[in-house]
């Protein structure tokens, strides 16, 4: 009897102690699991940084503490955010700024030659030519002109969607990303292409 009753209590006191050890590792970014980690997310970052669909927890720890750290408000954090993202260095040009649109006789301008005007009447602007990134297609579907696809033949051709590709970056994330981290009261123009 005094034995069940010392089992029981050190049972309780052992989930207790489970529960404590447990609660510990949810208070910090680098420890914590599961569903702590989404409501660290949103304590930081409101609805702008969301777990993706089957994301692990070390990926999407990984995503927190670079937002966490990112450079701000800086060419270089646009320049940043959008390689990390896409892979792809976007082109940013600053109409204020010499070394981007050249000046008169300086020798990174000159008439009929590639680049950028400058304008002084637009201040705190710039313009971002982003890039989509590189993609591979949908996995174990044909794609026109390729051998593996034919009609009235076995094939691995099909009607796709969009829906079908995994893990893409929209064009909203890349918006999203470069307000994340411009300077505020500045504009920035985007133009996305492929």
């Amino acid at each position: 009897m005094v034995d069940a009753l010392i089992q029981g209590l050190a049972s309780a006191s052992a989930f207790a102690y489970a529960l404590y050890q447990y609660a510990v590792l949810q208070t910090r970014i680098k420890t914590a699991t599961e569903g702590w980690l989404d409501m660290i997310a949103a304590d930081f970052f409101g609805t702008a940084l969301m777990r993706s669909a089957n994301q692990s927890d070390a990926s999407f720890r990984a995503r927190i503490i670079l937002s966490l750290f990112r450079e701000r408000a800086t060419r270089n954090a646009i320049t940043r955010v959008l390689t990390d993202l896409t892979g792809r260095a976007p082109i940013i040009i600053e109409p204020q700024r010499p070394a981007d649109t050249g000046a008169y006789g300086a020798p990174n301008s000159g008439y009929g030659v590639a680049g950028a005007y400058g304008s002084i009447l637009l201040p705190f602007q710039a313009f971002v030519q982003a890039y989509r990134p590189a993609s591979s297609g949908i996995p174990y579907i044909a794609g026109y002109g390729s051998p593996p696809g034919g009609y009235s033949a076995p094939s691995r051709a099909a009607y796709a969607a969009l829906s079908q590709s995994t893990g893409a970056v929209t064009d909203a994330d890349l918006y999203t990303a470069v307000d994340s981290v411009k300077p505020i009261g500045t504009i920035v123009w985007m133009s996305i292409s492929s």
